[in-house]
């Protein structure tokens, strides 16, 4: 019988469940990973414990269920959204821990915009209003502030997305 593998990444938390094609759960895994605070209103992890718990969270659930790899036919993700994510593109070594979505540090940038009359903009060009919540200032700030980020980033040398994007690398070797 074929199954569907779901992989859970939350804010706390790397999850994965095994359902059946009716949509019943037929094993579940766990794993809590570190939360960082390097300052007030800063939020982070560690991409690479993120990668590491959810991969070993799908092979336990997997176990639990008792089947092989070869018979899970889709793969669906649900994750935290706007947490950022910046790697190497040759290595897939991340080059900062994950901002994540809660982080406030890019609030300033945001006021600045703001103040600078772009709210609409974003507004038109997004459907989003313009705030710390999304990765876009997230990665600005990564850019700005990591000495000779910019300038590989230019280059093509790094990847950005959020953490769905970093799971997806990480599942296919860097091929997506």
């Amino acid at each position: 019988m074929p199954y569907i593998l779901a992989l859970d990444q939350g804010t706390t938390s790397s999850r994965a469940i095994v359902f059946d094609l009716e949509g019943q759960p037929r094993a579940m895994a766990q794993q809590e990973f570190m939360q960082h605070f390097p300052q007030p209103g800063w939020v982070e992890h560690d991409p690479l414990e993120i990668w590491q718990t959810q991969r070993q969270v799908a092979r336990e659930a997997i176990q639990q269920a008792a089947i092989q790899p070869g018979e899970i036919v889709a793969l669906g993700i649900t994750n935290q959204r706007e947490t950022t994510v910046l790697w190497e593109r040759a290595t897939g070594r991340p080059v900062h821990r994950a901002i994540v979505w809660q982080d406030r540090r890019t609030a300033g940038i945001c006021d600045e915009l703001k103040a600078h009359g772009y709210e609409g903009v974003f507004r038109q060009k997004t459907g989003l209003v313009l705030d710390a919540y999304f990765s876009g200032t997230k990665v600005k700030w990564l850019l700005d502030n990591l000495p000779g980020l910019r300038e590989r980033a230019g280059k093509g040398e790094l990847c950005f997305g959020t953490i769905d994007s970093w799971l997806i690398y990480n599942l296919t070797g860097g091929r997506v």
